[in-house]
Protein backbone atom coordinates (compact mmCIF):
# COMPACT_ATOMS: atom_id res chain seq x y z
CA UNK A 1 0.00 0.00 0.00
CA UNK A 2 1.66 3.38 -0.65
CA UNK A 3 1.68 5.62 1.96
CA UNK A 4 -1.43 8.36 2.13
CA UNK A 5 -1.75 11.48 4.53
CA UNK A 6 -4.62 12.25 6.57
CA UNK A 7 -5.27 15.65 7.77
CA UNK A 8 -5.81 15.26 11.81
CA UNK A 9 -6.86 18.58 14.02
CA UNK A 10 -6.93 17.71 17.83
CA UNK A 11 -10.03 18.73 18.96
CA UNK A 12 -11.99 19.23 22.66
CA UNK A 13 -15.66 18.36 21.38
CA UNK A 14 -15.62 16.58 17.32
CA UNK A 15 -19.17 16.39 17.60
CA UNK A 16 -19.55 20.09 17.75
CA UNK A 17 -16.74 20.71 14.69
CA UNK A 18 -18.73 17.64 12.47
CA UNK A 19 -20.94 20.03 10.27
CA UNK A 20 -19.14 22.83 9.88
CA UNK A 21 -15.75 20.95 8.37
CA UNK A 22 -18.49 18.00 6.18
CA UNK A 23 -20.14 21.81 4.70
CA UNK A 24 -16.97 23.79 4.66
CA UNK A 25 -15.08 21.25 2.62
CA UNK A 26 -18.15 19.33 1.11
CA UNK A 27 -16.85 16.12 2.44
CA UNK A 28 -19.06 13.35 4.31
CA UNK A 29 -18.65 11.77 7.35
CA UNK A 30 -17.26 8.53 6.94
CA UNK A 31 -17.13 7.15 11.05
CA UNK A 32 -17.90 9.37 14.04
CA UNK A 33 -18.23 8.32 17.60
CA UNK A 34 -17.91 10.69 20.67
CA UNK A 35 -13.76 11.18 20.50
CA UNK A 36 -13.14 11.29 16.84
CA UNK A 37 -14.62 11.83 13.54
CA UNK A 38 -13.92 11.33 10.08
CA UNK A 39 -14.64 13.00 7.13
CA UNK A 40 -13.87 12.06 3.49
CA UNK A 41 -14.47 13.62 0.24
CA UNK A 42 -17.93 13.39 -1.23
CA UNK A 43 -16.06 12.86 -4.68
CA UNK A 44 -12.48 13.31 -5.89
CA UNK A 45 -9.23 11.82 -4.32
CA UNK A 46 -8.50 14.45 -1.29
CA UNK A 47 -7.05 13.42 2.13
CA UNK A 48 -9.81 12.33 5.07
CA UNK A 49 -10.25 14.81 7.43
CA UNK A 50 -9.61 13.63 11.26
CA UNK A 51 -11.40 15.73 14.46
CA UNK A 52 -9.84 13.88 17.21
CA UNK A 53 -10.88 14.62 20.43
CA UNK A 54 -8.31 15.03 23.07
CA UNK A 55 -8.48 15.56 26.59
CA UNK A 56 -5.79 18.71 27.20
CA UNK A 57 -6.88 22.40 26.71
CA UNK A 58 -4.79 23.89 23.46
CA UNK A 59 -1.93 26.09 24.94
CA UNK A 60 -1.26 29.17 22.60
CA UNK A 61 -0.74 29.16 18.47
CA UNK A 62 -2.97 26.19 16.52
CA UNK A 63 0.17 24.14 14.81
CA UNK A 64 -1.63 23.08 11.70
CA UNK A 65 -4.14 24.94 9.77
CA UNK A 66 -6.03 24.24 6.72
CA UNK A 67 -6.51 26.57 3.62
CA UNK A 68 -9.29 26.71 1.58
CA UNK A 69 -8.59 27.12 -1.89
CA UNK A 70 -11.39 28.51 -4.04
CA UNK A 71 -11.29 31.77 -6.67
CA UNK A 72 -13.75 34.27 -4.99
CA UNK A 73 -12.32 34.93 -1.54
CA UNK A 74 -15.27 36.98 -0.15
CA UNK A 75 -18.02 34.66 -1.47
CA UNK A 76 -16.36 31.81 0.25
CA UNK A 77 -16.19 34.09 3.75
CA UNK A 78 -19.25 34.84 3.74
CA UNK A 79 -20.41 31.10 2.97
CA UNK A 80 -17.76 29.86 6.08
CA UNK A 81 -19.49 32.72 8.38
CA UNK A 82 -22.69 31.27 7.19
CA UNK A 83 -21.69 28.30 8.62
CA UNK A 84 -20.09 29.75 12.17
CA UNK A 85 -16.83 30.67 10.69
CA UNK A 86 -15.64 33.72 12.58
CA UNK A 87 -13.26 36.37 10.85
CA UNK A 88 -10.48 37.39 12.57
Amino acid sequence: MKARVDLVLDCAEPAKLVAFWREALDYREYFTDTSFAVLVPKEGDAPPLVLQGVPEPRVGKNRMHLDIVVDDIEAEVERLQALGAHRL
